[in-house]
């Protein structure tokens, strides 16, 4: 390949990266957005996906049985692990905290008591698992070749996976009943109750979206890169806040266009500088941008204002 065929090259697997970090941020967005809350438990979640999905395709857990469940059962209880830990999170950072404290919780509690359960269901993988990698046979082999531009077509169905999950969600937030209640509470929670919102009953939905959110991104990723471990939510996790902060807090479009650039930023980087520099331009990047501009691509005045 020439060099411009390589940057084409990079560029095309930039935004095939991008898909990942899109689906994870939107899930950071809809918690800050709808909430005001920044949900450490993220990166967590979306390891658990890949993990349970592991343990579930070699070694048949929950439940063992021999030669382990087939491969999209596997990733089906991955996601459903995911979800049943997004609310468990929901149950113990938000309601119980605001239920026993009220407003005090506002907005230290919760971050910090999110935190704890990162840390916690990654020690719990690590204790059950090990801090070894694990690898999924991979099950999707397909190259499409545009010239001597290659687009594997794992990636590229999880581009176009993650763009329709955002366009359904977006849609679900702007005209149904749940959505305008959602919007309701980004806006102002006691205003939402008084207008007979129940919002304790809605709350738990913004948790219920964002881990299958991360259930998805977790599926995605090990078709894509075959390879799972007990702190793999790490780097995703902390390169989709940059994407959330670059699109603009609480923006689900922004969270697409961070995502998908970061995605970019980091191939290029690789590309011209080598790995080690993936974080430097990244989160040099980001901090150039909030010093230029703080709201992010198509954040606005405010988190959770008029956000959704």
């Amino acid at each position: 390949m020439d060099e411009i065929t390589l940057i084409l090259q990079q560029i095309t697997t930039g935004f095939m990266l991008g898909s990942i970090y899109v689906t994870v941020a939107v899930a950071f967005t809809l918690t800050i957005g709808i909430l005001n809350f920044l949900n450490f438990t993220i990166p967590a979640i979306f390891m658990i996906t890949g993990m349970v999905a592991w343990a579930a395709a070699e070694h048949g857990f929950p439940f063992p049985i021999e030669g382990g469940y087939s491969w999209p059962l596997a990733m089906c209880l991955g996601v459903l692990a995911a979800v049943i830990a997004s609310l468990i999170v929901e149950r113990f950072t938000f309601r119980y905290l605001r239920i026993r404290h009220g407003d005090a919780t506002e907005h230290a509690i919760p971050l910090v008591s999110s935190l704890g359960f990162l840390i916690i269901f990654e020690n719990l993988i690590l204790i059950g698992f090990g801090s070894e990698a694990q690898t999924f046979p991979e099950k999707f082999k397909s190259d499409i070749y545009i010239g001597e531009i290659i687009i594997g077509l794992p990636q590229l169905a999880s581009l176009v996976i993650s763009l329709i999950i955002v366009a359904i969600l977006t849609w679900v937030l702007k005209t149904t009943n749940v959505g305008r209640s959602l919007r309701a509470i980004a806006e102002n929670p006691d205003t939402a109750s008084l207008l007979g919102i129940e919002v304790q009953k809605i709350v738990p939905l913004v948790f219920l979206f964002s881990g299958l959110l991360c259930g998805i991104a977790g599926v995605l990723f090990v078709v894509n890169y075959t390879e799972v471990g007990p702190f793999m939510g790490d780097q995703v996790g902390t390169k989709a806040i940059a994407a959330m902060v670059l699109g603009g807090l609480g923006s689900i479009w922004g969270a697409i266009a961070g995502g998908l650039f970061v995605g970019l930023l980091e191939a290029l980087s690789i590309h011209f500088f080598g790995a080690d520099t993936v974080d430097i331009a990244v989160w040099g990047v980001l901090l150039i941008f909030i010093i230029i501009k703080p709201r992010g691509l198509f954040g606005g005045s405010k988190v959770g204002k008029g956000k959704l």
